[in-house]
């Protein structure tokens, strides 16, 4: 019961107190003067009551309520009933839409604004996966805290009054306010909470936000220089540099929520370090919504305050502030005393102008988002790569690859093999019987020797002559793929942040984990088929005739030779010469043929070659594509999409360059 009590009575000192009595007072006081009967009297509580429940319902903005206020507070009948009428269309638009009226255009830099918020939430998104989760904190607690911001009163602007001990900032609070809220005095630190002061109603929810209670909700005395401030929220800050650690985190979390800041410091700490180095500083990129004042001005004599506002700028000017000189836009600087008033008005004047842009939070907004995308900067962006398109896998690094692969599968060799089978099957089908019978009894031996062979490796194998490793080619071949990984991986990282490099590497070495066993099964596919001893290429039409031709030697050997064998044994009449040219015929034209059929079989088995080695070049770098360049080239895709939002989010960030962190 004491929790929800508290939480009541929070919220009903800023919606009801606030509100429905300060209105009530002011209403009595207005030119309609005192009530007339009671009745009357009675018809106005209860139309202040409607008036209150729109307002409390979101219904009816500040301009309508004091519309309605003026029409009802009024002499006449006929105002009574317009202020009646205004009433219930709030009442029945809050109850029949929720209370949500349409919402108005959007101005260029609002726009500009929601475009740089989309663009870091997709940045965000595509880079999770990707980058460390504390890398992206930042930017996520901008998105998380432009969102809320965004979805509260736009028709308000937030500024907060921070200074260190003993600066004046609560005695400036209260000259604007015009009426004592925030306690003053000699003890330090005075401020130990924030304190509001709200010029117009609908600041709850921004109040809420800030976590400021409703005991500690106040309202401006109500002069004509009041008027100029409609739409302000004061917030007075505990001293920055106070001793008790609670009240510096006050400051801190305040500070990043609200819409502007007025720093106010004095003549004897306005060069104090923490105030530099801890806020100012870290803030240089948030000068459009920035005050400095330098307070007490009262008790420096002479030209002294202008000497100091001088080196109070020149010190701004160091921290990375744009001074708003000349018409530029950047943070305001002025001197005052909120003490005798001096310069209060000037200040009270520049706040009023200020609030009624209504643009504090969406510059403040942007200002958080060019903070944040200074901070990622290191991670989208390269030295000296600064363009929007980033690397990419070129032609020669690809064609790089694809050749150092194809020496790993053993292309050119697989080539060359099949050249010599297409010309030894042509040999065989055109060579000499005799030559063919050779060649058989060599085939016929090369089993025993290959078998010898084996069998004395097994011998110095167990004897420790020989070494039990593999084979060198499979060593050379595995690291000429390592070797060519990690040459396109290197060339493909070029002009890549250090993130996105690493994360490019390492897709390259995931997609080569299993590429030489891959290789090693196209080279027994492709590869060995050609170079097989016993593989039959292709033949081409001349063939044929090749070997009819070599039938016809051999028949005329052997006819001349029985011709003379017959002369021999006297069957047949002995004429020499015939017989012994035949034969010659037949042992001269088969070694011709023989060789015209190898002149002719260079071309066909060249050609044989060079397709075995180009469909197993092909081959290999088929499955270095589909297993390393691809995926490096959509690692790079991905980071070429995350470098576009990149340059969306730190489009008008003119300061991103000279903003120091």
């Amino acid at each position: 019961m004491t929790a929800v009590t508290d939480r009541d009575r929070d919220h009903a000192g800023d919606r009801w107190d606030d509100g429905f009595i300060a209105r009530s007072r002011n209403r009595a006081g207005r030119k309609g003067g005192p009530r007339g009967s009671g009745a009357r009297a009675g018809d106005a509580l209860i139309d202040d009551a409607l008036l209150d429940a729109a307002l409390l319902a979101g219904g009816l903005d500040d301009e309508a309520a004091d519309g309605a206020d003026g029409r009802r507070d009024g002499a006449g009948t006929e105002d009574d009933d317009g202020g009646d009428e205004a009433i219930v269309r709030a009442v029945s638009g809050a109850g029949s839409d929720g209370g949500k009226a349409p919402a108005p255009p959007l101005s260029p830099e609002a726009q500009a604004l929601r475009t740089r918020l989309d663009a870091l939430r997709q940045l965000v998104g595509l880079s999770r996966t990707r980058l460390d989760g504390k890398t992206l904190a930042e930017a996520g607690r901008v998105l998380d805290e432009a969102a809320a911001r965004r979805g509260l009163s736009p028709q308000h602007t937030v500024v907060a009054i921070a200074g260190a001990t003993g600066s004046g900032k609560s005695t400036l609070f209260n000259s604007l306010a015009g009426v004592q809220i925030s306690e003053t005095g000699l003890r330090r630190p005075t401020t130990a909470a924030p304190i509001a002061c709200s010029w117009s109603d609908g600041a709850a929810g921004l109040l809420d936000r800030l976590e400021i209670p409703g005991r500690l909700r106040r309202r401006p005395r109500e002069t004509p220089e009041a008027e100029a401030l409609r739409g302000m929220v004061l917030v007075d800050l505990p001293d920055l540099d106070s001793a008790l650690g609670a009240h510096r985190e006050h400051v801190d979390r305040v500070l990043a929520l609200v819409d502007a800041v007025v720093w106010v410091v004095d003549p004897e700490k306005y060069a104090d370090a923490v105030l530099h180095e801890r806020y100012l500083r870290p803030l240089a990129g948030h000068a459009e919504v920035t005050f400095v004042v330098l307070n007490q001005v009262d008790r420096l004599p002479g030209d002294a305050a202008d000497l100091v506002l001088d080196d109070l700028r020149r010190l701004l000017d160091d921290d990375g502030i744009a001074l708003g000189e000349h018409g530029e836009p950047g943070a305001t600087v002025l001197g005052l005393s909120a003490l005798t008033g001096e310069g209060v008005g000037e200040l009270r004047e520049l706040l009023g102008q200020f609030t009624q842009e209504k643009g504090a939070a969406t510059r403040r907004i942007s200002a958080d988002v060019d903070r944040a995308a200074l901070r990622l900067r290191p991670l989208y962006v390269a030295d000296g790569h600064s363009g929007p398109s980033g690397p990419e896998i070129g032609e020669a690094a690809r064609a790089e690859f694809e050749d150092r692969l194809a020496e790993a599968v053993g292309a050119y060799a697989a080539g060359l093999a099949a050249e010599r089978a297409w010309r030894r099957n042509a040999g065989k089908a055109c060579g000499t019987p005799w030559l063919r019978l050779w060649r058989w009894y060599e085939s016929r031996r090369a089993p025993r020797s290959l078998a010898s062979l084996a069998l004395m490796s097994a011998k110095g194998r167990g004897s420790g002559t020989a070494a039990a490793a593999p084979p060198e080619e499979e060593v050379t071949a595995r690291q000429r793929v390592e070797q060519a990984v990690r040459t396109v991986a290197d060339e493909a990282v070029v002009g890549l942040p250090d993130p996105w490099a690493q994360a490019v590497r390492e897709t390259a070495v995931r997609g080569a984990e299993r590429l030489p066993e891959a290789l090693d099964e196209l080279a027994v596919t492709l590869g060995a088929a050609v170079a097989v001893p016993g593989a039959k290429p292709p033949r081409p039409a001349w063939w044929p005739v090749a070997v009819l031709a070599q039938a016809a030697m051999t028949l005329v050997q052997i006819f001349g030779g029985l011709w003379l064998v017959g002369q021999i044994v006297g069957v047949l009449e002995p004429k020499l010469l015939p017989p012994v040219l035949f034969m010659v015929a037949g042992i001269v034209g088969g070694p011709l043929v023989e060789w015209t059929c190898s002149i002719a079989a260079r071309g066909p088995a060249r050609r044989y070659g060079q397709d075995a080695e180009r469909r197993l070049r092909q081959a290999a770098a088929g499955c270095g594509r589909a297993r390393v360049l691809e995926p490096v080239a959509a690692e790079l895709l991905r980071y070429r999409e995350v470098r576009e939002q990149y340059a969306a989010v730190a489009a008008g960030g003119t300061k991103l360059s000279t903003t120091r962190q």
